[in-house]
C-alpha cells in the first residue's frame, strides 16, 4: 500500500468516525437533499449564505464511510468562500475523481480533498463521494423560507 493510499484510508475512517459539522445548522438560508438509492447514502446539506459568502455549512443523514467523509471534508473547506469559489472547488473535485487522466490544475485548490483521487479505482464508489457535492450545487439554487427554517 502506498503512502497516499494509506492516508486515503486513514482520512476516510477518521472523518467517518468523527465527522465535522455533522448537525443541522439552525439558521440556514439554503438547503438541499441528496440520496443515492443504490447504496443508501442519504444526506441533507445546510448553508448559511450572507450576500455571496458561505458563513456556515453543516450536514446530517447517513451513508457509507466515503460519502460521510466527503461531506465532512466539504464542510471544512467551504466556510468563508464565495459561492463562485465553492463552485470552482466542486468542479475541481468532480473532475479529480471522474476524469481518468491527471487533472493537473484541479489539484491546486483541493488541499485535503486530493485524497479522494483514489476513489477512481472503484467506479461504483464515485457516486458515494460526489453525492454531497451535487447536493451542494442544488442548495445554491434552493433558498429556504422562514417557515422551513423554524424546525
Amino acid at each position: 500500500m502506498t503512502n497516499l493510499e494509506q492516508l486515503y484510508q486513514e482520512t476516510i475512517l477518521e472523518h467517518n468516525k468523527n465527522p465535522r459539522n455533522f448537525k443541522k445548522e439552525i439558521k440556514y438560508t439554503h438547503s438541499s437533499h441528496g440520496k443515492n438509492p443504490v447504496c443508501g447514502d442519504d444526506y441533507n446539506i445546510f448553508l448559511k449564505i450572507n450576500g455571496d459568502v458561505i458563513e456556515d455549512v453543516s450536514f446530517e443523514g447517513e451513508g457509507c464511510a466515503i460519502s460521510k467523509a466527503s461531506a465532512s471534508i466539504l464542510t471544512t473547506q467551504l466556510i468563508g468562500k464565495t459561492i463562485e469559489e465553492a463552485r470552482q472547488l466542486k468542479d475541481s473535485f468532480l473532475k479529480l475523481i471522474t476524469v481518468q487522466q491527471d487533472c493537473g490544475d484541479c489539484k491546486k485548490c483541493l488541499g485535503k480533498l486530493q485524497i479522494f483521487e483514489g476513489v477512481k479505482k472503484y467506479p461504483i464508489r464515485i457516486k458515494c463521494a460526489t453525492l454531497i457535492w451535487h447536493a451542494l450545487e442544488a442548495a445554491f439554487n434552493n433558498p429556504v423560507t422562514k417557515e422551513q427554517n423554524s424546525d
